[in-house]
């Protein structure tokens, strides 16, 4: 039988809020997509977009919206 040690789930990581805010600032500068962003630092796809998705995500977000 095989073993499933390869298969042991990464432990759970957290971000501070400057980093979240510079991950979604490249995201929002257009030159490559958030799959694209979220491959190069090894995250998720899900939670770059999440991220973004965030009303206080990027320096600005709250005056921009009205």
């Amino acid at each position: 039988m095989e073993s499933v040690e390869g298969n042991k789930p990464r432990p759970r990581r957290s971000f501070t809020p400057r980093f979240k805010a510079e991950i979604v600032e490249l995201c929002g500068r257009g030159d490559r997509s958030i799959g694209q962003v979220a491959r190069d630092f090894d995250l998720t796809e899900t939670a770059v977009r999440a991220w973004s998705a965030r009303p206080n995500a990027m320096p600005g977000a709250a005056v921009m919206a009205g």
